[in-house]
């Protein structure tokens, strides 16, 4: 599988990097904070609140639908 790499700034105080990457996919993907961590060196010592300005680059993980699950109605 290919990813895509996108470069995210920080414009507002307060936010942390779960929260940009929660925001960017609105939901959890597992192993995406470690990814990021290890594509972008010394973002961990930035400390848990990220200073604005800070440029971040985000994996997009090529995520396939899996089209053999069927919805279950329970009414």
């Amino acid at each position: 599988m290919s990813e895509t790499i996108e470069t995210v700034k920080v414009e507002r105080e307060g936010l942390t990097l779960s929260r940009i990457i929660w925001r960017r996919f609105k939901k959890q993907v597992p192993g995406l904070v470690d990814r990021v961590l290890d594509i972008n060196p010394g973002l961990s010592a930035l400390g848990p609140i990220l200073p604005v300005g800070t440029v971040i680059k985000i994996p997009i993980p090529n995520v396939r639908q899996n089209p053999d699950v069927t919805p279950v109605r329970l009414w």
